[in-house]
């Protein structure tokens, strides 16, 4: 799959762009599909291949509002991805920008990052 792609967003699903030849994922949204890895497959497939047949760098970039918990679930798979890709010195980074007024967001944001050891970036917008 080396294509980009656009899953326009729904009440309870989020927008997805992926971009190939900038090697950018972005996602923004709400996320609580009701099954969240039928959902996000093809992005993790996405993700992989991306990072297997690429050596140039892959940002991801978040403004999410709400994730329920297979949501999560998922996005710890993806920042697993990221977090092999950098060990083997692949460049990637995250960028999650959040309201300010929604500090869930903004403590789920850092949990993610203290696990992660690439670029994390957490962005409130104004």
């Amino acid at each position: 799959m080396s294509t980009s792609f656009t899953l326009p967003g729904t009440q309870t699903t989020p927008t997805i762009v992926a971009d190939w030849n900038e090697g950018l994922l972005q996602m923004s949204g709400d996320s609580y599909p009701e099954n969240s890895f039928d959902f996000f497959t093809g992005t993790l497939d996405w993700v992989e291949s991306f990072l297997k047949r690429e050596r140039r760098p892959l940002r991801l970039e978040l403004r999410l509002l709400y994730m329920n918990t297979s949501s999560v679930k998922v996005m710890m798979d993806i920042f697993d991805l990221l977090e092999d890709a950098h060990k083997l010195g692949q460049e990637v980074s995250v960028v999650w920008r959040f309201d300010p007024r929604n500090e869930r967001v903004e403590l789920l944001a850092e949990e993610f990052r203290e696990d992660c050891t690439f670029p994390f970036h957490i962005c409130a917008e104004v």
